[in-house]
C-alpha cells in the first residue's frame, strides 16, 4: 500500500470514527445510536486494518477481524436486542439540549487538539495526525455518560469511550498483542452483558429505565 493511499485511508476512517460520535451525541434515538455504534467500530476495524496491511503484521489484521465482530457486530446486536425487549425508543430527559450538546462537542474538539499539540510534533504522520480523533471519542463517550439519562444511551457512552482508548493504543503505539485486545474486548462484552441483565430486570420491575425516574423511588 502507498503512502498517499494510506494516508487517505487513515483519514477516511478517522474521519466516519468523528462523525458517528457527533451523531451519537447529537441524534436522541436510541435505535439510531446503536447503528452509529456499529458503524463506528466497523470503521475502527478498518482503521486497525489499514496500520496492519502497511506495516504487514498480520497479527493487528487478525485484531482488526476480532473488533469488526465485536464492536462492529456482536456489541450493537446486544443493545439494539436489548432495546427491543424494554421497548426504549428516544432518550427523553438528556441534561443538555441539542444546542448546547453541539457547542460542547466543538469545545471538547478543541481540547482534544490541544491537547495533541505536544505529541503531533514530536512524531509527525498520518497516524499521528488521527490521535485527536481519538481523543474526543474518550471526551465524547464521558460526555454521553455525564449528560444521558437513559440506560441505554449510557451503555452507548461507554463503549464510545472504549473505542476512543482503542483508537488512540492503535495509532501511537500500533495496537497491542493479540492476546491482550482478546482479553480486554471479552471484559467489554461481559460488562455490556451484565449490564444488559441488570437494565431488563429493572425495566420488568419497576417499568422505567430512566435514570431520573429511578431516583425517584424511595422505600
Amino acid at each position: 500500500m502507498s503512502t498517499s493511499w494510506f494516508d487517505q485511508a487513515i483519514g477516511l476512517a478517522a474521519g466516519v470514527l468523528l462523525l458517528t460520535s457527533v451523531l451519537l451525541v447529537w441524534k436522541r434515538s436510541l435505535a439510531a445510536a446503536v447503528r452509529s455504534l456499529a458503524v463506528q467500530g466497523v470503521a475502527l476495524a478498518a482503521l486497525v486494518a489499514v496500520i496492519g496491511i502497511y506495516e504487514g503484521d498480520p497479527q493487528l489484521v487478525a485484531i482488526a477481524l476480532l473488533v469488526l465482530a465485536l464492536k462492529g457486530f456482536l456489541l450493537p446486536w446486544v443493545l439494539d436486542r436489548s432495546r427491543v425487549r424494554i421497548a426504549a425508543v428516544r432518550e427523553e430527559t438528556p441534561l443538555l439540549n441539542t444546542t448546547a450538546s453541539l457547542l460542547a462537542l466543538s469545545l471538547l474538539t478543541m481540547l482534544a487538539y490541544l491537547v495533541s499539540r505536544p505529541f503531533l510534533t514530536l512524531a509527525p504522520g498520518p497516524t499521528s495526525a488521527a490521535v485527536p480523533v481519538g481523543i474526543s471519542l474518550v471526551l465524547y463517550g464521558f460526555l454521553i455518560l455525564t449528560t444521558r439519562r437513559h440506560a441505554i444511551s449510557q451503555l452507548v457512552g461507554f463503549l464510545v469511550l472504549d473505542n476512543g482508548i482503542a483508537t488512540v493504543a492503535f495509532l501511537t503505539s500500533g495496537g497491542v498483542p493479540l492476546v491482550v485486545e482478546l482479553g480486554a474486548s471479552l471484559d467489554v462484552l461481559l460488562v455490556v452483558l451484565i449490564l444488559r441483565v441488570l437494565t431488563s430486570r429493572i425495566t420488568a420491575e419497576f417499568g422505567a429505565a430512566d435514570l431520573d425516574d429511578l431516583m425517584e423511588l424511595r422505600d
